[in-house]
């Protein structure tokens, strides 16, 4: 078995675990903080809306152009009025972007600029859109990212329980705000592409989020009726049993982004590929993250502020300050020790399980000599 085999089955059967529940609150912090740069990125910047979304229009020019960047920006500006955004393709065409046109004078335009890039009129593509199909496109998208949501809450309410539901949806938000104040500070374009990317990072998000939720729905089943451990001890034990299933998930579905990312939109010069591939990225790190470290221990906290759980959770604190009384005297012994063993749920450690295999040693057999 590999090393990271080993640690999954481990991590697993409870032989080592880190407390990530224990410092929620240092998660909790560095999520704040995140959250806090990415909300100020999108004050003060703003998101790069795409001529979808604003109207314009968008002139590509023949391959192997020898005009700079530089240099077609600044005949767009001459011929237009607006600024543009230009960007060199692998190919080496000019894919010229001025947002906000009138596209009454798109032609008088293209002949401008097509003089001015010295190629044939003819030979200068151009696509246009105009403001009120980016509004009606814009307001689809916020359209079906509410009713996503919405659908969400309500499938996780009946799966599991209203908490997990609750945690779940701060989640999302977290990793939606996360990722569009990533793209205000980058400054990337805003366009249909990065909506698709944003809806389908929170599928990824949600899906390792549900993963956690199950684990710990079957874990703290019938949880009341032992004093071994408390509901934020059993969620740990859930987050540690599928941590390296999520490493893993994620890492490979980082990888071929990756790849988009910095070699096609980066090495190659597909800047198509820049709308997709940034908010995947960013989404799937962030949902990797806000599953282990912010949903988990969110439904932790809500379960512990029950009635039920409080007096479990004190039971449990009670024993263990007996145990390390009785500890420190030779010759004490619980007399619940038997029947707490019974009563744990499906969560045992190595500890019991060696104390499990040992019970019976040391007794006559009953065998009749």
């Amino acid at each position: 078995m590999s090393k990271l085999g080993n640690l999954g089955a481990r991590l697993h059967r409870g032989e080592i675990s880190y407390d990530f529940v224990g410092h929620r609150k240092i998660w909790y912090g560095v999520s704040i903080l995140i959250t806090i740069t990415a909300i100020l990125g999108l004050a003060v910047r703003g998101l790069n809306m795409g001529i979808e979304f604003k109207g314009g229009a968008v002139f590509t020019t023949p391959t192997h152009m020898s005009t700079s960047v530089t240099q077609a920006e600044t005949f767009a500006k001459e011929a237009s009025g607006h600024a543009a955004i230009v960007q060199k393709l692998g190919n080496g065409s000019l894919r010229i972007q001025i947002a906000g046109l009138d596209t009454g004078k798109s032609d008088q335009i293209k002949q401008t600029l097509a003089k001015d890039l010295s190629i044939d009129p003819e030979k200068l593509a151009a696509d246009l859109v105009g403001p009120s199909w980016g509004q009606q496109i814009a307001n689809k998208a916020w359209e079906g990212l509410a009713i996503f949501m919405v659908l969400v809450v309500i499938y996780l309410a009946i799966a599991f329980e209203w908490r997990m539901a609750v945690a779940a949806l701060v989640a999302l938000i977290h990793d939606i705000t996360i990722t569009t104040g990533i793209y205000a500070l980058v400054g990337f374009e805003v366009t249909p592409g990065t909506v698709i990317g944003l809806l389908t990072i929170l599928g990824y998000s949600l899906y390792d989020t549900v993963v956690v939720f199950d684990s710990l729905k079957e874990q703290t089943k019938d949880i009341t009726k032992q004093t071994r451990w408390t509901y934020s001890d059993i969620a740990n034990r859930s987050i540690n049993g599928t941590l390296v299933r999520s490493i893993n998930t994620t890492v490979v579905a980082l990888l071929p982004v990756a790849g988009l990312l910095f070699i096609g939109g980066g090495f190659l010069g597909a800047g198509t590929l820049n709308d997709i591939s940034l908010s995947l990225f960013v989404g799937l790190a962030a949902g990797a993250y806000s599953s282990i470290f912010i949903a988990t221990p969110l439904v932790a906290d809500l379960k512990e502020r029950e009635p039920q759980m409080r007096a479990l959770k004190k039971r449990v604190l009670a024993k263990r300050a007996q145990s390390a009384a009785e500890e420190e005297l030779p010759g004490t012994r619980s007399v619940h020790g038997d029947e707490d063993e019974d009563a744990a749920p499906a969560v045992v450690g190595p500890r019991s399980q060696t104390a499990s295999r040992n019970r019976g040693r040391g007794r006559p057999s009953g065998k009749r000599r």
